[in-house]
């Protein structure tokens, strides 16, 4: 946390133009930035990937609120000037940093495929099957890599679509008792979906400044409806269906009943 939060490191970074600092629109503010930044972005950090029995690389571009930032860098200065390293950890673990990841020529490839992504620890790292995510997150990277180019934009805090981890084991739990996904977020007050990807249509548009539209691979109609309130133009929206358990298929139900595009013909195929 600290490495980039540090004037003299931030200082550094500038100079070898790995921060960016954008607009709402999505455009470039310079660095130190001139106006009122929105996202301030890192990279590209080159990072090898394992994708369909090979290895590529793609660019790691880390981003966050402006206004965190900020709030971050603060309370730094405090604690490093009164040397309180206790709160250290209180510090460093204030922030939520989302990601894009790009392959390819992005910023000028025609249509590319992006892929936005809320996180998911229990699928996208721990392998759970009581959802479809982790195997989608990595199809949407197959795809990419098969066709040379596209974008995989991580949401952080988007686990339980919005509610946190803590609150989605809860609800999990309410599940195997009876209710849907959708049901055991409002049983604990809390909404259906609260997700928001704003954020991730600045990141798209700051990073393809002069690009046209976009493939969006979803099945939820609310991911093209926020992107394109943002101004990003999506060519297309193409299904990601896949994934399908014996643990997850309720779940997938549920999803279809709430508006997400997934045949029926799917949830009655195989599944393993």
């Amino acid at each position: 946390m600290f490495a980039y939060i540090d004037e003299r490191i931030s200082d550094l970074l500038c100079d070898e133009r790995k921060i960016m600092h954008v607009d709402r629109e999505g455009r470039a503010l310079g660095c130190p930035a001139s106006g009122q930044p929105f996202l301030s972005m890192i990279g590209p950090v080159p990072i090898p990937v394992w994708v369909r029995d090979h290895e590529v690389t793609f660019q790691w571009y880390p981003f966050v609120r402006r206004s965190d930032l900020a709030n971050i860098e603060k309370a730094a200065d405090e604690v490093r000037k009164d040397r309180l390293r206790d709160l250290f950890p209180l510090v460093s673990s204030y922030m939520a940093v989302n990601s894009l990841l790009s392959y390819g020529d992005f910023s000028t490839a025609s249509h590319p495929l992006v892929r936005v992504h809320s996180s998911c620890l229990t699928s996208d790292v721990l392998g759970s099957r009581r959802c479809e995510c982790g195997p989608q997150l990595h199809h949407a990277m197959e795809l990419i890599v098969d066709e040379g180019c596209g974008a995989i934009v991580y949401m952080a805090g988007h686990e339980g679509r919005g509610i946190g981890l803590w609150a989605k084991a809860v609800t999990y739990l309410l599940q195997d008792m009876g209710q849907d996904t959708y049901q055991a977020n409002e049983a604990l007050g809390l909404p259906a979906d609260s997700r928001s990807f704003e954020d991730a249509g600045v990141a798209l548009k700051a990073l393809r400044p002069q690009g046209n539209g976009i493939r969006l691979l979803t099945n939820n109609p609310m991911k093209q409806q926020q992107l394109e309130s943002m101004g990003v133009t999506i060519a297309s929206v193409e299904p990601l269906v896949c994934g399908l358990t014996d643990h997850n298929k309720r779940y997938l139900e549920a999803k279809r009943l709430h508006g997400h595009t997934i045949p029926e013909a799917f949830l009655q195929g195989p599944h393993r």
